[in-house]
């Protein structure tokens, strides 16, 4: 019996041998082996090169030059699809693998570590304010980033609402992570690429860029996709595709401002086709200067400033390098922190800065001596003067509704509240102003929630209401700065709120329009008014050292508001010698009731 089971042993082994050799050599026959073994012009073996013939990409990403591996990923010497796909990355430049990708030796070694420190990355600056505002945190400064919530699931009600509503714009989003979202959410993000990516001319939109065949296609053969750019040309686009909600700097910098939900003006009877993601109309307005010019957001911010230089800052203006001085002044091209701008040339015949996009040279002026330089107005900076408008959102209405549920943007699950945003009114005209530190800077309201708490029965829990103004530079700036009468005369301006300001008894006396709204939370204070011109303030700062201006710069500023309607040039001789006591001889009680209320 041994003899025969040993027999049958050996005989089975023989047979699953040539069975064996039977499968490798058809196997081997069938499978199709590339024409020629593909090196990179690096000296690397890259098979992918053998499929991958017609990708088009930037000179410094040619897949010729380094192959596909390096960005994507995969196994570059497998001959088979399946093999050479096994592990391989879309996206090279997401910050959840981008140490493998983009930051190998060779590549950009230094630069991931700080991406992932800046604010774009972290958020630290949205969370921290967010946190404080809501009353969850003592103070605006917080170690907690975009990383950590994606790693620890942790939550409270004011980063719920966080992530569901403000977590699409940092950099550990993925694209086209958001399925049936517009397609300008899903762009969004991607680490590296969420700047450098740029869809190639006559391209596919990025989500069929980045996802490769589109499996609903039709017709004998399937469109061919055309690989996307990278380019250190980062386009103004990719920067607006993120700031153009909250303090809206993209759009205002290209002059685009959204209106109210009217749809107005009509075309042809139908709704205004002029529409931004999310069903928001927009109307065209005046744009930033630079803008005008064709200058590019990268034309200005630093690369340190904008991918950060290696430290986690709290805020966006500890991250912040430059500044208007920063190219108009008598010795421009350093930032405050003592960084050269790559595009300053000094020349025989003037200052200039090169567009790193365009390549045009564009000459920088300086301050306009006597103007810019008047000493009274010496802690005013440039965007107070020269920012003509700026977003106003007034009243951030927000509910969060326990009975449905909410699509949270960093797990990527359904979870209970849903979460549902209004505003009462929108303006952009006449930017208020108020005090950073010692400077006097624009003010926009930012945010004024007024939040509503509903459980999971439908009963109204008890909700709260912060109203906060914060500091802002608009990016809509004019070369002409704005008229004496424009901040001296207007109460919106100082802090006041739209009415009208007159003298009674010897005193100005204030009579505002909005008076507030009813709440759960009772009564607010008026929208638009920071500051009672007794000094009281009403709102909130967006930083402990952000405020209105006091009684004494009130009335100051009103009482040379009294002046400006006559004497409005630098140069006119009251200036002088003027002092907060002198007196017009022509009357200034009809003046007071007309020349403030413009």
């Amino acid at each position: 019996m041994t003899n025969k089971k040993t027999s049958r042993l050996a005989i089975l082994s023989v047979v699953l041998l040539f069975a064996g050799v039977a499968f490798l050599i058809t196997r081997e026959g069938l499978l199709k082996r590339p024409d020629q073994l593909y090196l990179t012009a690096a000296g690397t073996v890259d098979m992918c090169l053998s499929c991958h013939k017609e990708e088009k990409l930037d000179i410094a990403h040619d897949a010729q030059i380094i192959g596909c591996a390096p960005c994507h990923l995969g196994d570059p010497l497998a001959i088979t699809e399946e093999e050479a796909h096994a592990g391989m990355v879309i996206n090279p430049g997401d910050l959840r693998h981008v140490e493998k990708t983009c930051s190998v030796e060779g590549c950009h070694p230094t630069d991931v570590h700080k991406v992932k420190n800046s604010l774009m990355a972290t958020n630290r600056g949205i969370l921290g304010t967010l946190l404080y505002y809501w009353g969850e945190t003592d103070s605006q400064d917080t170690e907690l980033t975009v990383e950590e919530l994606l790693q620890s699931g942790e939550t409270s009600l004011a980063l719920d609402y966080y992530r569901k509503l403000c977590a699409t714009c940092h950099l550990w989003k993925q694209k086209n992570d958001l399925p049936g979202a517009p397609e300008f959410f899903n762009e969004k993000g991607g680490g590296c690429t969420a700047c450098h990516f740029q869809r190639p001319e006559g391209g596919n939109t990025v989500e069929e860029a980045l996802l490769g065949d589109d499996e609903d296609s039709t017709g004998p053969e399937k469109e061919k996709k055309k690989h996307p750019l990278i380019t250190a040309k980062v386009d103004q686009e990719n920067c607006i595709r993120c700031h153009n909600r909250s303090g809206r700097i993209g759009l205002s910098y290209a002059g685009l401002f959204e209106s109210e939900g009217y749809g107005t003006p009509y075309e042809g009877g139908e709704l205004s086709s002029k529409q931004l993601p999310g069903a928001r109309f927009y109307l065209e307005i005046a744009d930033d200067v630079h803008h005008r010019k064709g200058m590019q957001c990268i034309d200005c911010h630093t690369r340190n400033e904008i991918m950060g230089d290696g430290t986690s800052y709290a805020h966006y203006e500890e991250q912040l390098e430059i500044s208007c001085q920063t190219c108009h002044s008598d010795n421009p091209g350093t930032t405050r922190k003592g960084q050269l701008l790559t595009n300053y040339s000094s020349n025989p015949d003037g200052n200039t800065l090169k567009g790193k996009i365009d390549n045009k040279i564009r000459p920088l002026n300086r301050p306009k001596q006597g103007v810019c330089d008047f000493a009274p107005h010496s802690r005013v900076t440039c965007e107070a003067c020269h920012s003509t408008w700026v977003p106003q959102c007034y009243g951030c209405h927000v509910k969060q509704d326990k009975r449905k549920k909410h699509l949270d943007k960093l797990s990527l699950k359904d979870t209970d509240g849903m979460w549902q945003e209004g505003r009462s009114y929108i303006r952009y005209e006449k930017p208020m102003l108020g005090v950073w530190g010692d400077e006097v800077v624009v003010v926009t309201p930012g945010c004024q929630d007024i939040v509503t708490l509903v459980d999971e029965d439908g009963e109204e829990e008890q909700g709260f209401n912060r109203f906060t103004m914060a500091a802002i530079n608009p990016h809509t700036t004019e070369e002409k700065g704005r008229s004496c009468i424009d901040c001296h005369a207007s109460p919106k301006t100082v802090g006041l709120g739209e009415g009208t300001v007159y003298e009674k008894g010897g005193k100005l006396v204030f009579n505002g329009i909005d008076k507030g709204v009813e709440t759960s939370n009772g009564r607010t204070v008026p929208f638009d008014a920071w500051v009672t011109i007794d000094g009281e303030q009403l709102q909130h700062g967006s930083r402990s050292n952000v405020r209105p201006f006091n009684s004494i710069e009130l009335e100051k500023i009103l009482r040379v508001g009294l002046c400006v309607g006559c004497h409005d040039r630098y140069n006119d001789p009251v200036w002088k010698a003027y002092t907060p006591d002198m007196q017009c001889k022509r009357g200034m009680t009809s003046l007071i009731e007309t020349a403030i209320q413009q």
